[in-house]
């Protein structure tokens, strides 16, 4: 089984189980505990995947996000690139905002109380009742209508609220020349320019052209999925780590 049926199986896999993981990735329920005191399931993941991203980059968007998984299936719809440029900003904006809130919630509050990862969750799974499936089809529909409109993977783009999270894990291992896996052009000047890993790519970047301007692939939109590199008939890309700066985005090892 190659790479890419891997990761789009275990998406398909974190699709499946999202009616029981729903809560853990729902910005409401934080605000919900911040007012009782409590560090709930999804403030502690959002935690984690700020701290994982920092080596990791966004790998859990291209291997374990349901939103990405229910995306992906929309390909099959429309497939074509999404708009980017300040359209990518919406979601720094909405996170913004909500990171205030959940502030100002533990804020009124005063105080941590308890840490429980369950918190209104009934045996650790989400969706228990016809509310919660109510929640969960509109949570579908928040993710999926903005994929079948404007193209691969938009909800990611511009909406979704644990991106940023990432991002900002991200940067801080570029800021602070941390050791981190990322996409290198490790034999540029072997491109043919025949677009594949433009095409391939789940997130519509210009691969080729980040490539051949800086040698590696530092879009903030990159997911590391690989999906460029194992449609490269030239194995111009390949996965590298990030060991120190060099030319601004850190001199590459390959793995």
């Amino acid at each position: 089984m190659t790479r890419q049926r891997r990761r789009r199986l275990i998406l398909l896999l974190s699709l499946l189980l999202f009616p029981v993981t729903l809560y853990y990735f729902s910005p409401v329920l934080v605000l919900n505990a911040g007012l009782n005191g409590i560090i709930n399931g999804s403030f502690i993941v959002f935690s984690l995947l700020f701290l994982l991203s920092i080596p990791f980059g966004r790998l859990f968007c291209s291997y374990l996000c349901p939103a990405g998984g229910l995306q992906e299936c929309a390909f099959a719809i429309n497939e074509k690139l999404p708009g980017q440029g300040w359209r990518n900003l919406i979601k720094f904006i909405i996170w913004g905002i909500w990171l205030a809130a959940v502030a100002c919630c533990y804020f009124h509050t005063g105080t941590v109380t308890a840490v429980d990862f369950f918190f209104e969750t009934e045996n650790g799974i989400s969706t228990v009742s016809a509310q919660s499936y109510v929640i969960y089809y509109g949570i579908v529909c928040l993710i999926l209508i903005p994929a079948i409109l404007f193209g691969k993977r938009a909800f990611c783009h511009y909406f979704c609220w644990m991106a940023p999270f990432m991002i900002a894990g991200t940067k801080l291992r570029r800021l602070l020349q941390l050791p981190g896996i990322h996409i290198k052009a490790c034999a540029a000047d072997d491109c043919i320019s025949c677009g594949k890993c433009n095409t391939v790519c789940p997130m519509g970047i210009h691969v080729m052209q980040e490539a051949a301007g800086n040698r590696t692939i530092a879009n903030p939109e990159c997911i590391q999925c690989g999906a460029c590199i194992d449609h490269c008939s030239r194995n111009v890309l390949s996965y590298g780590i990030i060991s120190k700066k060099e030319n601004g985005y850190g001199k590459r090892k390959e793995n």
